[in-house]
């Protein structure tokens, strides 16, 4: 199969895109390959475009909305429009469900808006693991370099394995399905539980209202097709700490 990956040099991208290599042809798009979704060619035939380019990160947002707006609203409706025939999955987020809480979120629902009928979008939960961004929580939680937890705050953490299986479910997948999802471990951890755990003396704040307070989800449609999350969030922190 020919799949067409934006966002390839991503998080996310790597892992799949290395992932995806022992089976299929994978055509990369990246910034960081001199390859605007904005501008480059998209003139590729593929079987499946797996979308994951844009601007992520809810602070970010809220002091350049207009970034926003281009990478993730304009950039995703060229797509769209080039590749209205092919199947597409494409990433959404958690913070979709309340987008009036930041730039971030809004630019999210307003790409499942215009996303084609015959797509599926991924609401994304809190996605960890090897090669993630370094001002995560998680991350920093394994250095020990967490300054503040947003102690009214609950989270759903997803291990970067975990999403990649649910994306290779969904390519394989000989039926249609099309819609917005929720994809997530499918449990809400209290960050004031995690960090009397693993920071004890940190300091506790409450978190300001731009951030959604819980983004547990919903996992019905994909525990439906058989899966299930395999990494448990508490067994990879022991296991980073270990070899720390």
């Amino acid at each position: 199969m020919n799949i067409l990956v934006t966002g390839s040099e991503g998080f996310v991208g790597k892992n799949l895109c290395r992932e995806l290599s022992k089976n299929h042809l994978v055509i990369k798009i990246d910034k960081n390959l001199g390859k605007n979704l904005l501008t480059c060619d998209l003139n590729y035939d593929v079987d499946c475009v797996i979308h994951l380019a844009g601007s992520s990160g809810v602070r970010e947002s809220i002091t350049n909305p207009e970034e926003y707006i281009k990478n993730n609203v304009m950039a995703s409706q060229r797509l769209f429009d080039h590749f209205n025939n092919t199947k597409i999955i494409y990433a959404s987020s958690s913070t979709a469900k309340e987008p009036k809480r930041n730039p971030y979120a809004k630019s999210k629902r307003q790409i499942e808006k215009i996303a084609p009928k015959n797509s599926i979008g991924l609401r994304f939960t809190t996605i960890y693991g090897p090669g993630g961004r370094e001002n995560m929580l998680i991350p920093k939680i394994i250095k020990n370099e967490v300054t503040y937890i947003n102690k009214n705050h609950s989270r759903d953490f997803i291990h970067v394995d975990d999403v990649i299986s649910a994306i290779e479910l969904l390519i394989n997948i000989d039926y249609d399905i099309s819609g917005v999802y929720d994809l997530g471990y499918g449990q809400s951890y209290k960050l004031s539980e995690i960090a009397e755990k693993y920071l004890p003396s940190v300091t506790m704040a409450n978190g300001d209202d731009t951030e959604r307070l819980d983004n547990v989800a919903d996992n019905r449609l994909f525990n439906a097709l058989g899966w299930k999350p395999k990494v448990n969030l508490y067994d990879y922190i022991e296991e980073a700490l270990s070899h720390r």
